[in-house]
């Protein structure tokens, strides 16, 4: 059975990464792996409990490397073979070491060796616009305390207000579908941010949060007249703009990884 690449929906959207030597990280126990038929992806992390069931092999190196789908360089089997893992983690580990945990796993069941490089690829870079950033830098006046995020979504409208910095705008515009943005605005510290705009559903399908806020208010998310495209939303709103660009960016590339995992 064949499946997109999805997202590891009960772990964490993005672990720090691990600051403990490969000697002293902790790794899972009592690790059972096996294959399934059932691609369905229903995972959780409960107390002390790791449980990936019906999960093919991308989302998983996805959520080890903490990096996009299309990071990853590796046979096209990855997004088909799934595969059901239940571990128990360590009393003293944390969430944000899963991810070198995962990696450990990966290599001791499934033979996995990878190495990174920098390969050109085609992105967004976000800059400031001709006339500046209409952004104001967050202060003690602003509404939003440092990383407070609303998001907002809907049949026909999408948007993010909140204090960020550019890094974590540009993060959260990677995840619009559009393709992956860099932050090359060169502006430090968090703005006060508040942009809205007109999904193009080619890019950005509606998810289960705007159906369930439309099915909530269904009047909610439909505009009174059309609003901008996100590409021109954020130079209207933030002064800002999208340009396309070809830049490094960080890959995992699989050299070797066994299509059969090691018996438990």
């Amino acid at each position: 059975m064949k499946l997109c690449a999805a997202v590891l929906l009960a772990l964490p959207a993005a672990f720090g990464a691990p600051s403990q030597s490969a000697e002293a990280q902790p790794r899972f126990e009592a690790v059972s792996v096996k294959r399934t038929d059932r691609c369905s992806v229903e995972n959780s992390v409960d107390p002390g409990i790791l449980s990936l069931k019906g999960d093919p092999l991308k989302p998983i190196l996805m959520e080890a490397y903490q990096v996009k789908s299309e990071e990853i360089v590796g046979p096209s089997w990855l997004d088909e073979d799934c595969f059901e893992i239940f571990a128990r983690m360590p009393e003293s580990a944390t969430k944000d070491q899963v991810p070198a945990m995962l990696r450990g796993l990966l290599v001791e069941r499934f033979k996995l060796e990878a190495h990174e490089e920098e390969r050109p690829r085609p992105v967004y870079a976000l800059v400031v616009d001709k006339d500046g950033p209409k952004c104001k830098p967050s202060g003690p006046a602003s509404a939003f305390r440092a990383g407070q995020v609303q998001f907002r979504a809907g049949s026909g409208v999408a948007g993010i207000k909140g204090s960020m910095t550019m890094a974590g705008l540009a993060h959260y515009l990677s995840g619009r579908g559009y393709g992956p943005v860099q932050d090359f605005t060169g502006l430090e510290g968090r703005y006060d941010i508040d942009l809205s705009w007109a999904p193009d559903r080619a890019f950005e399908p509606m998810g289960n949060f705007a159906r369930a806020a439309e099915a909530a208010q269904p009047d909610a998310g439909i505009p009174s007249a059309p609003g901008p495209d996100l590409f021109t939303a954020i130079r209207q709103s933030l002064g800002l703009k999208l340009e396309h660009r070809k830049e490094p960016v960080r890959t995992v590339v699989i050299d070797r990884i066994e299509r059969v995992p090691t018996g438990n």
